[in-house]
């Protein structure tokens, strides 16, 4: 605030005071006049002194305030000039360190320039180089095509199959090596490992029901049927998938196959084979076919023949076929045709002391596991198999829910399915019907042919040697020798991840190729 203002309010505030104070004391004389008409003059000069007196007073401070508000505008100023200064200075220094900042800057900008010139001339000079490097390499990927005949895919392409080819070979002689190796590592020890089992353990066999004997008119024809080299037999063995076991046994070989429908093919044409004289692959082969034909009508046969003694009519012929198949078909070592002929005959028997269609319950109980017919070709249990073959033939429907209800999978709804269930149950459980280990055997071969078949250009595949070795057929148009071993190397790998079985498993993949022109 400027001084001179203070000191003016400071004098006005004493004026007014003095005034106040001269007019109070007014006031009181006039108040009082009536009573001190005497003393007016007198009072009138002393205020009028007071007054003047207080005006001199208010003079005086006036002067001195002023004095001093010069006194303290002189020392602000003072201080605002120095301050100023130092503002000055400050921003002359910050000045100065701004033009250093901006001049290095300005440096540093006509070097990068230069820089970026420099650098704008190399790369031109680069990219003119790959332009030119550019050129000359299409000019010698036309030469290098011209002399070669040609294209660059194609020599891409080329140089792909090679490689493919090098390392195809090399892995399958990498894993004959490795296997040759570990053969001969093993052969010792599974030579301990069998003398241990055979010095601590005896077990019962299955040959009576997975062997047949088939005699001879005399020992010769023992060589004849082995053939130059053992050609014959293996001959027959492949187009069977039967082990032939010619032993000491005088006049008789033996066949042996966990299957019987090839176990009977292989009989048939064995005999045909003996009584004919003529034996040779090629003869082989077809009289092989020819009983696998005759084995279809036999087996038509055997479906008739066990409708008729059952007295059962209307049956679809395609299900009489399926009827003949369980002939060669066992479950847990009993024949399912005699299994399913039993049932049928105790269902008749049963239904008829309860009151029950006597000719339905036999024809559910003949039908009740025609899917084991199929089970090996066909996914899903021989329960769901049966009830969709007994649907497509037209069967009533009693007979569907006992075909669906035989093992309890679904709720037995009806007298002839508890019949069946009965029935079927009792045939199983009579005294040497079935066994355990024969039924874990069939399976563990049944799944040994079905994980070599499951791999792409393979034609079929027998198990043989009691499940100790599988024979595959390998289609020789899609599988080439290099991918055998390496089919065999995975059908083995595979074989050892899903099933569980003693002792080892040889796999034999088999390819061959033939020619056949006929002369007219």
């Amino acid at each position: 605030m400027n001084p001179s203002i203070v000191i003016a309010c400071v004098v006005v505030g004493l004026v007014v005071a003095v005034v106040v104070g001269a007019l109070a004391f007014y006031a009181g004389s006039v108040y009082r006049r009536k009573t001190a008409e005497a003393k007016i003059g007198s009072a009138e000069e002393e205020a009028k002194r007071l007054v003047n007196e207080a005006i001199r007073t208010a003079e005086q401070k006036r002067k001195e305030a002023v004095v001093e508000a010069k006194d303290e505008v002189f020392r602000l100023k003072a201080e605002a000039d120095k301050e100023v200064k130092e503002r000055r200075g400050e921003l002359t220094r910050q000045e100065r360190r701004l033009d250093q900042k901006e001049e290095s800057l300005d440096k540093r900008t006509a070097a990068l320039e230069k820089k970026e010139e420099d650098l704008k001339g190399r790369s031109e000079l680069v990219e003119a180089r790959l332009d030119e490097l550019e050129q000359l390499k299409l000019r010698q990927m036309e030469k290098l095509e011209t002399i070669a005949g040609l294209t660059q895919e194609d020599a891409k392409q080329l140089l792909l199959n090679r490689l493919e080819e090098e390392l195809t070979h090399e892995k399958a002689m990498r894993i004959s090596a490795y296997e040759a190796n570990l053969k001969d590592e093993a052969d010792n020890i599974a030579r301990e490992m069998i003398g241990q089992a055979i010095a601590r353990c005896a077990a019962d066999h299955s040959s009576e029901t997975t062997v047949s004997v088939v005699p001879l008119p005399s020992d010769e024809m023992k060589g004849r049927i082995i053939g130059r080299e053992g050609r014959n037999i293996r001959a027959l063995e492949t187009a069977t998938g039967v082990d032939l076991i010619i032993d000491d046994t005088p006049e008789a070989i033996t066949l042996s196959s966990f299957d019987q429908t090839r176990r009977e093919v292989a009989r048939m044409a064995l005999e045909k084979l003996i009584s004919d004289g003529r034996i040779h692959p090629a003869r082989i082969e077809e009289t092989v076919e020819k009983c696998r034909r005759e084995l279809e009508i036999s087996m038509k046969w055997e479906g008739e023949k066990v409708v008729m003694d059952l007295g059962l009519h209307g049956i679809h012929p395609d299900m009489v076929k399926l009827l003949g198949r369980l002939r060669f078909r066992t479950s847990f070592g009993q024949n399912v045709l005699n299994h399913s002929l039993e049932v049928a005959w105790i269902s008749g028997l049963l239904a008829a002391e309860m009151g029950v269609n006597v000719t339905q319950a036999r024809r559910a109980g003949l039908l009740h596991d025609i899917g084991k017919a199929l089970d090996h070709e066909i996914e899903g249990s021989h329960i769901q198999i049966g009830v969709e073959i007994a649907r497509k033939y037209k069967e009533s429907p009693a007979v569907i829910h006992a075909i669906e209800a035989h093992h309890g999978d679904v709720e037995p709804k009806t007298p002839l399915a508890f019949i069946v269930m009965a029935a079927d149950a009792i045939s199983a459980a009579r005294p040497g019907a079935r066994r355990e280990n024969l039924e874990s055997y069939i399976k563990r071969l049944e799944n040994l042919e079905e994980i070599s078949c499951s791999f792409e250009g393979v034609e079929t595949a027998f198990a043989v040697q009691a499940g100790r070795e599988v024979r595959i057929m390998v289609k020789p148009e899609a599988v080439n020798d290099d991918q055998l071993i390496l089919m065999a190397r995975a059908i083995t790998k595979k074989i050892e991840e899903e099933l569980d079985y003693p002792g080892q498993i040889k796999v034999n993949v088999i390819r061959e190729s033939r020619a056949v022109e006929y002369a007219k």
